[in-house]
C-alpha cells in the first residue's frame, strides 16, 4: 500500500479498471443459500441495475443557482492531498474517529489511517487492524468500539486499540450474541419464516447487512439489510431489542437516525420510509410514519442535514431529491450516472459519490430552492463507493488565511483507491 501525493486537481491514471461485470456483482449481490428464493435471483439484478444510467426525474425541479452566488463560486477552491494506493480489493465504506480514519474493503479487512499529517509528510500510516473474511459493507464507530457490517448476514464488534502499534483489534462480540440465540431459541413465537421451509429467530439477519448507524447519544445501533429488515440494538451489550420484519419490498440500501430517533431508509423498492416510535401502550416499537415515493429506481443513499431538517436521497435515476418536512423541495443534477453515496459536511453543504468516477460538492444558497455545484472530483478510475468529511483544522497553503472554511474530503471508490481531498469554500 503506498501514499501518493497530488498537488493539483488528480488526474485519471490511464490503467482501466476492472471489466464492468466485475464492479458490478460487487454492489447488491445476494446469498441465496440463507435468503428468500425471490430476494436472490432479485438481488443478480439490482446488481447490475445499481451501477447503470437511468433516466432522471423530469416531474422534480432542478434547484438552481441564484445570480447572487456566481461570484461566490468562482473563488471555491479545491485540490487533491493524497492518495492511498495499493489495495487489492474495493473500498466499500469510510468512518472518521479523532484523528483516525477507517476503511472496510471487500476483501473483508478494515484499514486504519492516521489523518493528522502535513503538506510536507512523505508517507501516511497504514495498518490493517480487522480481518474478517467476509466483505465489510458498512462501519461506525462509538468510543472505543467499532462496529462493522458484513456480507456474512453479521455484524462484528471491535475493541479500538491504536497506542500498540501493528496488533489487531481484538472482535468482542459476533451480532446476533450466542446470549441472544439461546434466549430466542426455544419459543416458536421467536421465528420468522426466511424462505419456503425454512425459518430462524427474528434476532438475525438472513442476507447481507448493508449499512449501519448509530443514535444520537450512542446507546442503539441501528442495521439494515438485504433480507428487507432493519434491527435495533443495544450498543452497550449488543442485544437486539427490535427487528422491523419486511420494512420494504426489496433489500435496504441505506439507513440514517435523526436526532430524535426517527429511523429513514432507503430501499430497492424506490421507496423511502420514515419510522417512528411509538410508546403509547407500552409497546415501543417503531411503527411507519409515511413512505416517500419519487424516485423512479432504487434508493441507493440517504443524507440527513445537520439539524436533520433536509433529508437528501440518492437513487439510480442519477438525482439527489432534497426533502425538507416530507415535501420536495426539487432535484441536485448533474451526475451521469447512479448515485451510490452521500455525506452532509454541514448544513448547507453536501457531497455525492456516483458511478461516473466523480465526486461533487453542493452548497445551499440564500434560499431553500437555491443549489450550485461548488465543484467537480475527477481522479478516481471507478465509482465512488463511500465518502466522508470533516472540518479541517490544518494550514496547507495561502488559501487557508483568507476568510473562509477549509473542509477535508475522504473518497473510497471500486478502483481500491482512497483520495484525500481540501476544499475550500469563501464566506
Amino acid at each position: 500500500m503506498g501514499f501518493l501525493p497530488c498537488s493539483l486537481l488528480c488526474q485519471a491514471k490511464k490503467k482501466p479498471l476492472d471489466s464492468s461485470d466485475q464492479t458490478q456483482s460487487r454492489h447488491l449481490s445476494s446469498n441465496s443459500s440463507s435468503s428468500f428464493i425471490s430476494l436472490s435471483s432479485r438481488s443478480l439484478s439490482l446488481s447490475s441495475r445499481s451501477f447503470s444510467s437511468q433516466p432522471s426525474l423530469p416531474s422534480i425541479p432542478s434547484l438552481s443557482i441564484s445570480s447572487s452566488q456566481v461570484e461566490h463560486l468562482s473563488n471555491t477552491f479545491h485540490h487533491c492531498l493524497a492518495t492511498l494506493t495499493g489495495h487489492s480489493s474495493y473500498i466499500f465504506c469510510l468512518s472518521i474517529a479523532e484523528k483516525h480514519l477507517y476503511y472496510g474493503s471487500s476483501n473483508g479487512e478494515i484499514l486504519v489511517c492516521d489523518i493528522n499529517f502535513s503538506k510536507q509528510d512523505n508517507c501516511l500510516k497504514e495498518n490493517t487492524v480487522c480481518q474478517s473474511g467476509s466483505a465489510i459493507k458498512s462501519i461506525v464507530i462509538m468510543g472505543d468500539k467499532l462496529f462493522s457490517s458484513h456480507q456474512d448476514h453479521k455484524i462484528r464488534v471491535w475493541k479500538i486499540d491504536n497506542e500498540t502499534p501493528n496488533r489487531n483489534y481484538k472482535c468482542i462480540a459476533t451480532l446476533p450474541t450466542i446470549n441472544d440465540r439461546c434466549m430466542k431459541l426455544f419459543w416458536t413465537r421467536n421465528y420468522v419464516q426466511v424462505r419456503r421451509h425454512k425459518k430462524c429467530t427474528w434476532v438475525h439477519h438472513v442476507d447481507t447487512v448493508s449499512a449501519l448507524a448509530l443514535s444520537k447519544d450512542g446507546s442503539l445501533l441501528y442495521s439494515a439489510s438485504w433480507d428487507r429488515t432493519f434491527k435495533i440494538w443495544r450498543s452497550s451489550d449488543f442485544k437486539c431489542l427490535e427487528s422491523v420484519w419486511n420494512a420494504h419490498d426489496d433489500a435496504i440500501n441505506s439507513i440514517v437516525v435523526s436526532n430524535n430517533g426517527d429511523v429513514y431508509t432507503g430501499s430497492a423498492d424506490k421507496k423511502i420510509k420514515i419510522w417512528t416510535k411509538q410508546e403509547e401502550g407500552g409497546s415501543n416499537k417503531h411503527t411507519l410514519m409515511t413512505a416517500l415515493e419519487k424516485h423512479k429506481s432504487a434508493v441507493n443513499a440517504l443524507a440527513l442535514s445537520r439539524d436533520g431538517c433536509v433529508l437528501y436521497s440518492g437513487a439510480c435515476d442519477r438525482s439527489i431529491i432534497v426533502w425538507e418536512k416530507l415535501q420536495v423541495l426539487g432535484a441536485l443534477r448533474g451526475h451521469k450516472k447512479s448515485i451510490l453515496c452521500l455525506a452532509v459536511v454541514s448544513n448547507d453543504l453536501l457531497c455525492s459519490g456516483s458511478a461516473d468516477k466523480t465526486v461533487r460538492i453542493w452548497k445551499r444558497g440564500f434560499g431553500k430552492f437555491c443549489y450550485s455545484c461548488l465543484a467537480v472530483f475527477e481522479g478516481h478510475r471507478g465509482p465512488v463507493k463511500c465518502l466522508n468529511a470533516t472540518l479541517d483544522t490544518q494550514k496547507y497553503d495561502d488559501n487557508d488565511s483568507c476568510s473562509g472554511n477549509s473542509y477535508i474530503i475522504y473518497s473510497g471508490s471500486l478502483d481500491c483507491d482512497v483520495k484525500v481531498w481540501k476544499l475550500w469554500v469563501p464566506s
